[in-house]
């Protein structure tokens, strides 16, 4: 081995420790992070607008039809959605943007379908499928439905969607009630099977937008109960585009539900169904998983400590950049130097 490549090794190898000292890795992952940003007072979680959401970087999340488990969705209207999240010491918010040119917000009807969005968290440590998740890897599914934000503000029922509706009488209710029956109008709720179920959408009223649910695998979704569905939600739909804020508390004590720390990192996809094009169940678009990381709260610095220099300008990281600069200027003067004759 001549001296020029003994040189030219020992260039390498300054280089080589420059960079681990550094922490600048020679090769990184190009996966997407969703980072959620600290915010030291309460959240704007029913005001999409905030000027607090700019303070949380945005990632533009690809999706793509489901076209694994029937019924397919043959082409995606939806192909990317906007995310951005902030947290707190208490509850942790997602904000979800998307264009979509039609506002649907009723399911009265058979042929009306809904907007909607979902986010997805697993439930175990590695990542199950992406759709649904799969048995023995459940997640945790939060879903908003434009449809019950709107009934939030006034139930809809058959008789909305068509006034000019007849009806003689409804069986087993008050006879005075007729053709107005509701539910407080029934003598025995057994004969409305669904609501004594607890299925959420024969409920008179909705206490929030977003349904609660847990899957494991295609064919298992299934709604929390009532007293577990604790995740609040926000849309608006403006100039074609909603704006869909999901927030709940960093912890639950429900344990079909995801629990949140600050500082740590979590798996997180979106799914979207477009009503106008009549999206409904696994006729959707969805997204693979995507980092979710929680900002660690800010250290309040200790009383009478002197303050660390702001941003990157730290004395060891001055130190470490002219390190990696000389290993840098060695490396190119050992390459030049190999070049020249013996």
């Amino acid at each position: 081995m001549n001296k020029h490549t003994r040189l030219l090794l020992a260039a390498l190898l300054l280089l080589a420790v420059a960079l681990t000292v550094s922490k600048i890795p020679l090769a990184s992952s190009q996966g997407l992070q969703l980072v959620s940003s600290w915010v030291d007072g309460e959240l704007p979680d029913q005001d999409p607008a905030s000027p607090l959401w700019r303070q949380a970087p945005a990632i533009e999340v690809p999706l793509s039809a489901q076209n694994i488990a029937k019924p397919f969705l043959l082409e995606s209207k939806i192909k990317s959605v906007t995310a951005r999240s902030l947290h707190n010491q208490d509850q942790v918010a997602v904000l979800v943007e998307w264009d979509d040119p039609t506002r649907d917000e009723s399911s009265v009807a058979v042929q009306d379908f809904r907007d909607a969005v979902a986010l997805q968290f697993p439930q175990v440590e590695a990542q199950p499928y992406f759709c649904m998740g799969q048995q023995g890897g459940n997640v945790n599914i939060w879903q908003w439905k434009a449809d019950w934000q709107a009934d939030l503000l006034a139930r809809r029922e058959m008789e909305d969607r068509y006034p000019d509706m007849y009806v003689d009488d409804y069986p087993f209710t008050q006879p005075v009630a007729g053709a107005l029956a509701r539910v407080a109008d029934y003598q025995d709720q057994n004969y409305l099977p669904a609501l004594k179920a607890g299925n959420l959408f024969a409920a008179p009223t909705f206490h929030t937008p977003v349904e609660d649910l847990n899957a494991g695998g295609f064919g298992t979704l299934t709604s929390q109960p009532g007293e577990g569905q604790n995740v609040q939600g926000f849309g608006t739909w403006q100039d074609g585009r909603w704006r869909v804020i999901f927030s709940r508390s960093l912890a639950s004590p429900e344990a079909d539900d995801i629990s949140f720390s600050s500082g740590k990192t979590y798996s997180i996809a979106f799914a979207v169904w477009d009503g106008a094009n009549q999206e409904r169940n696994g006729m959707k678009s969805t997204s693979q998983w995507v980092n979710l990381h929680l900002r660690q709260a800010p250290e309040a610095p200790a009383a009478g400590a002197a303050a660390a220099p702001a941003g990157w300008a730290t004395p060891r990281n001055i130190a470490v950049l002219l390190f990696g600069a000389l290993a840098i200027l060695f490396l190119i003067g050992a390459i030049i130097y190999t070049r020249l004759p013996e």
